[in-house]
This record gives structure tokens, C-alpha cells and sequence, in this order.
């Protein structure tokens, strides 16, 4: 089968298309799936810059979300037939499961879901890692309730358009970050009550204006670096602040957290996969199967920026690496 292996640490360069092994199942929880498309997430750059989580087991296929048809199954799969689409978020971060840069992958059967009924393949594998990443951080972390305010960091993109539809279900009061009149008008669209140009505005003053000076109940960064420092004033005394990030803080942005006794939480879905958490694993295929739920109403929709073949994979990664994005990128296997 084609695929897509990562050879070693660093550029996109070490991307190679080549040809391997159609994956065989050895587990009998496990189905095969013919992919047909595979989302691209700032996860992959990272996987790809460090040489995976396990780099000592390169080559590795990269790619966390995948979607396609079922065309084989173990001998004591239960959830799935020969035929099912299905869509999940599982591997491309080295280690033994592979990643969706390629024709073929296996996984366990409690891992995937039903692909919602009036998705395409291309439109289904940008929804996993978005959805979980903005599900698990505004429901399960921020405990996001109605008529709270949610300031939304880069509200058009991957992450940031599903943040602002979970928000708008759940009945928050949405601010979000933008870089433009366009990005403006599509966050707009999908829900959020007020947008703030950060180029023009300093979000901190903005915020506090909104919410008559008491900043918001919940932040949710997904840019890190001096947005994520600086929100912490943009927060309500007692507030949380949600980030995907890992930067830190000078001793003085640390004393505005501390004093406005702000719970600073971090989100990375990853864990359950990287730990082997089957019960965690299970949940989190839980949540996207919520997500079906609501594409099928109409009450959520993930917008997909542009659509690459597999061969361009290097290209994919560079635009992803540049940011800046609307909506999600998303690799093309079956042409």
C-alpha cells in the first residue's frame, strides 16, 4: 500500500511516500480500514519535528485523524461490518499503532465511530482531534456552563471554530480572537457574540470592556506565549483558563493568576492514547460519537480549509507550520 513514513527527526523533507505492508489484524478487536482521508493537525508538525513520541521505533506513518471504510474485521469485532464508514482519532504518534498517512490502517473497534451520515470522507476525518481538543477543554476542563462568557483565543481556526459552536450549545456568551474582517464575519456565523481584531485591539481591554471591567469566566487559549500570559487579567477573579500550550509565564503574569486565584488548566487529549487508557480511549470515541450527533442535526459543522492529495504532504505540513489558517486542512488519499 502507499503511505507516508517518517524516516527521522526534523524537516518536512523526511516525509517520504513510499510503498509498505498492508497492516494485517492481529488483534481480534480490531478492523482494517481502507482510509480515504486523513486530517492534518499541528500535532503532526510536532510528531514530525521531534521524530514521534517514540522516536527509538522510526520509520513511523504520522497523522492522528482518519476516516474511510471498513474491509476487514477481527473475529470478535461487534461493532462493525465489512462496509461501515467510520471516522476516529487514533495513532500517528509512533509506537505500534499507525498513523492515517496511508491506504490501509487497523484499529480497535472501540475507538471508532459511525461516520456521521451527511459528512464526506474529506469533510469526517477534519473533525476528531478538533472536536475532542475543544470538547474536553471547554465541557470536561472549563465545566463551561449556560450564560457564563468564554473569551475564545483564534476563534477561525481548527481548534477555535468548533470552541465556539460547543460554547454556543452549551449556551455561553462567546468572545473570540481574530486577524481580519473575513475571520471576523466566519466566527461571527458560527456563533460568537463578539470579535475582537487582535491586531488592532488589545484583547485585554476589549474583554474587560465587554464584561464591565470583571473579565470573563473562561478562557481558552489555543495560541500560547504572551496570549496565553497576558489573559490571565482578561479572566474573572475565581476564573479558569484553559490552554493547549505549555509556555511559561514571567513571575509577574504568574502574580496576576495567583492573586485573581485563576485555576490554570491544561488540556492535551493525547494522554489516554499515549498511556493506553482503554477506558479513557473508549470516552473520548464517547464524545466524538456526540459529535455525530450534532452534524447530523445541523448544530455543529467543521469547516475544511482546503483539501491536499497524499502526495503533497510536505506542502501540507508547511501550511500548517505557517498558521494562520481557516478551518482544517485535510490529505486526500483516494483520488
Amino acid at each position: 500500500m502507499k503511505a507516508v513514513l517518517l524516516r527521522g527527526a526534523g524537516d518536512a523533507h523526511l516525509l517520504e511516500l513510499t510503498n509498505v505492508p498492508k497492516p494485517q489484524i492481529t488483534d481480534p478487536h480490531f478492523i482494517r480500514v481502507r482510509l480515504h482521508a486523513a486530517g492534518i493537525n499541528p500535532i503532526d508538525y510536532k510528531m514530525r519535528r521531534i521524530g514521534t513520541l517514540f522516536p527509538d521505533r522510526l520509520p513511523a506513518i504520522l497523522g492522528c485523524d482518519g476516516a474511510g471504510v471498513v474491509e476487514a474485521v477481527g473475529k470478535n469485532v461487534r461493532r462493525f461490518t465489512v462496509g461501515d464508514g467510520v471516522y476516529f482519532f487514533n495513532g500517528g504518534i509512533g509506537g505500534p499503532e499507525p498513523g492515517n498517512y496511508a491506504e490501509y490502517t487497523i484499529i480497535h473497534e472501540d475507538y471508532a465511530a459511525l461516520k456521521p451520515r451527511n459528512l464526506t470522507m474529506t469533510e469526517a476525518a477534519a473533525v476528531p482531534l478538533v472536536w475532542l481538543t475543544a470538547w474536553e477543554a471547554l465541557a470536561d476542563r472549563a465545566e463551561l456552563k449556560a450564560g457564563q462568557t468564554i473569551l475564545i483565543h483564534a476563534g477561525a481556526g481548527g481548534v477555535g471554530h468548533v470552541a465556539i459552536q460547543i460554547a454556543r450549545n452549551l449556551g455561553a456568551k462567546i468572545a473570540t480572537t481574530v486577524s481580519s474582517p473575513k475571520k471576523a464575519a466566519f466566527a461571527q456565523s458560527l456563533g460568537a457574540d463578539y470579535c475582537i481584531h487582535y491586531r488592532e485591539t488589545d484583547f485585554v481591554q476589549a474583554v474587560l470592556a465587554w464584561t464591565d471591567g470583571q473579565g470573563v469566566d473562561v478562557v481558552f487559549d489555543t495560541v500560547g506565549q504572551q496570549t496565553f500570559c497576558r489573559s490571565f487579567t482578561a479572566t474573572r477573579i475565581y476564573g479558569r483558563v484553559v490552554t493547549l500550550l505549555e509556555d511559561l509565564c514571567s513571575a509577574d503574569r504568574i502574580k496576576v493568576a495567583k492573586f485573581r486565584n485563576l485555576s490554570v488548566i491544561y488540556e492535551l487529549m493525547l494522554t489516554p492514547m499515549f498511556l493506553k487508557m482503554h477506558e479513557e480511549r473508549v470516552a473520548q470515541r464517547q464524545a466524538l460519537e456526540k459529535a455525530t450527533r450534532h452534524i447530523e442535526e445541523g448544530t455543529l459543522k467543521v469547516r475544511v480549509g482546503d483539501i491536499l492529495p497524499l502526495e503533497q504532504v510536505a506542502e501540507a505540513h508547511r501550511r500548517i507550520e505557517e498558521g494562520h489558517l481557516t478551518g482544517k486542512l485535510v490529505l486526500d488519499i483516494v483520488q
